[in-house]
């Protein structure tokens, strides 16, 4: 079988696939839809099974750490494990993150606690802050301190602009997860910048949250009003498709095509959907004529970098 693509996570020295896995999908209720615990299982397993190595997950994902823990953490040494901090545990997406020493300690040991392991690879803040943010209350100093006590091996943000430049010159953090996708490049500079600071690229929404089927109602964090499907039919990509090739598709290999990214991560509910996601990755990033052709079309519907 073809194994994924893998690359070094900027300055961890740590290699990982291309293609990763985000479990936001596995929150459960009331967060999003039942997912059972063997469908669960069945999801995560195939992840690992399929050769992808890197997970991300977060305090604010419902069941997400809870299901890693009791489903794969006898095979933690098959992948890189980040989480989030910042997030208060047990109160769910949407809720106001506390940024103190105590809260930071807490989150993490409440993260390894339910994944059942003794460190996460990667902690990443949850909430893009200024510099003064991130150090106001101790916050960033806490997480350097569970990096010293080993808990922790590196330090990221989960950042957007404005704030990322100053998070870049700050020089502490190992690894940045940033929204990149065809339907939204607005930071695909700054990726280049955090990159060439030998920082991890970690992509975020590189399918655009799913099928361009799944897109009504979604609006992206940089542009307020922005509609994907929109967007898409405006640069009319559907034009740029090659024969039995789909919407998922292009959009994935389109991320893959970044020089800067280091890994991306999507996420399902769907073993089926994983195998998915790995046969469009194994096909590598798209060719670079088509690559010229889609950002000139979307530069000119809107997605270009800010």
């Amino acid at each position: 079988m073809a194994q994924l693509e893998r690359t070094t996570l900027g300055r961890t020295g740590i290699a990982v696939t291309r293609l990763g896995y985000g479990a936001m999908e596995l929150r459960g209720e009331p967060q999003g839809p039942v997912v059972p615990d063997t469908q669960a299982e069945a999801v995560l397993n195939t992840v690992l099974d399929v050769g992808i190595t890197f997970i991300d997950t977060s305090p604010d994902y419902g069941r997400s750490e809870e299901l890693i823990g009791k489903f794969i953490s006898h095979r933690r040494s098959e992948y890189f494990l980040a989480s989030k901090c910042g997030c208060v545990p047990n109160a769910g997406m949407g809720t106001d993150h506390v940024h103190t020493a105590a809260n930071i300690r807490a989150g993490v040991e409440n993260s390894l606690r339910l994944m059942k392991t003794d460190h996460l690879d990667l902690v990443q803040f949850h909430r893009s802050l200024t510099k003064a943010e991130f150090e106001e209350h101790g916050a960033l100093q806490e997480a350097q301190t569970l990096q010293r006590e080993g808990k922790v091996r590196f330090i990221g943000v989960s950042g957007t602009l404005p704030n990322l430049r100053e998070q870049i010159a700050m020089g502490v953090f190992d690894a940045f997860q940033i929204p990149y996708s065809a339907l939204q490049r607005e930071h695909e500079d700054v990726i280049a910048q955090a990159s060439e600071a030998d920082a991890g690229i970690i992509v975020r929404g590189g399918v655009a949250r799913g099928a361009p089927a799944d897109w009504d109602g979604r609006r992206y964090y940089m542009m307020p009003g922005t509609m994907a499907k929109d967007r898409w039919e405006e640069a009319k990509l559907d034009e740029l498709l090659e024969q039995g090739m789909s919407r998922m598709e292009f959009m994935l290999r389109f991320t893959l095509s970044n020089p800067h990214l280091d890994t991306t991560i999507v996420g399902t509910k769907d073993a089926a959907h994983v195998r998915d996601n790995v046969a469009a990755a194994l096909k590598g990033p798209l060719p670079a004529e088509v690559m010229a052709e889609a950002k000139g079309r979307l530069a000119a519907a809107g997605s270009r970098p800010s």
